[in-house]
């Protein structure tokens, strides 16, 4: 596969065992997302660099999968779509965090100001939308739209919980169903958005569970580190006042954490907290929380009746997701 960028797990192992359509299909996404920005426009240059700065690809690779081979010109549309909407709400993060790095790289807000990212994200957004538009993808822009209104909200929630040492786990679990799960939901509901009910809630309920559990293990890998690995400071959603499972899950076990200043963090103080959560135990709990749920997310591809490749891919897939964090 020769689509001009690193290809991370877990995306390499499902592509080593699938058909030649897969590699293929995800070769053709890399040109398409290229094209859909390189408009030669001011945000062009931005635009390109935040597409190639790594990533899985996990999203546009769902939608593949659960197209499966015959999935064709809707299925490459409607991957670039799930992708930019997803590059985009990583560039709006980064504006409300005020994030220095992505992936070990400066942001571009931190190299270009807020204006400038802030535009990015706009931008990246409406894009996914023209490139629905353009095919007159009526479906696939009602779910997407309906989606990305749900990012907003999950965006939301996690603004009024900042620094919230009092947010319970149902509140945590509501914002990642929103913020994280449901653009995973989304992306396997696009790769076949002609099947019927029963089919479309299986994979949705699939990629719902997986996106909770990537999620999960993200948090984790905030708290544990290190930064060669994450490419951002340890404990820096600690540092941003985003209360997750893993500070959830200490506090329940060890009262005096929610004691703790965030809004006082530095860096040094964030790593000692970050110490303090995993010496609760707390970590393993998230972890083996993580991993229900992706064995759940296995067990509802049963009614969705797919071909034998599509259901060993897409548990591959969610395999790979605790492999990654592992």
């Amino acid at each position: 596969m020769s689509s001009g960028r690193s290809v991370p797990e877990p995306v390499t192992a499902v592509i080593e065992n699938a058909g030649n359509w897969l590699p293929q299909g995800l070769v053709d996404v890399e040109k398409a997302l290229s094209v859909s920005v390189d408009d030669n426009g001011p945000l062009a240059p931005e635009a390109l660099a935040t597409l190639k700065a790594g990533g899985k690809r996990m999203r546009p690779m769902l939608v593949l999968l659960c197209a499966g081979p015959e999935g064709g010109p809707a299925a490459i549309r409607a991957a670039v779509a799930v992708e930019l909407i997803h590059m985009a709400s990583l560039v709006h993060d980064d504006v409300l965090d005020r994030a220095p790095l992505r992936r070990g790289r400066p942001t571009v807000f931190a190299e270009a100001g807020r204006q400038r990212a802030t535009s990015l994200g706009d931008h990246l957004f409406s894009t996914a939308f023209a490139v629905l538009a353009a095919a007159a993808d009526d479906e696939a822009i009602t779910e997407l739209s309906s989606t990305a209104g749900d990012l907003a909200r999950g965006e939301l929630m996690q603004r009024q919980g900042n620094f919230d040492l009092d947010l319970s786990e149902d509140d945590y679990m509501s914002r990642c169903r929103l913020k994280t799960g449901r653009l995973f939901a989304a992306a396997c509901v696009l790769g076949d958005p002609a099947a019927g009910t029963e089919r479309q809630e299986a994979l949705a309920g699939f990629g719902h569970r997986i996106g909770l559990a990537f999620q999960m293990l993200d948090d984790v890998l905030d708290i544990s580190g290190p930064v060669e690995r994450t490419g951002k400071a340890r404990g820096t959603d600690l540092l941003d006042g985003t209360v997750t499972l893993p500070l959830i899950a200490a506090i329940r076990r060890e009262r005096s954490i929610a004691g703790v200043d965030l809004h006082g963090l530095d860096e040094q103080s964030a790593a000692v907290l970050c110490d303090r959560i995993e010496a609760t135990g707390a970590l393993d709990e998230v972890r083996t929380t993580a991993m229900s749920l992706i064995e759940q997310a296995k067990t509802e591809l049963g009614p969705a009746g797919l071909e034998s490749e599509q259901r060993r891919l897409l548990e591959l897939i969610a395999d790979g997701v605790v492999l990654r964090y592992s």
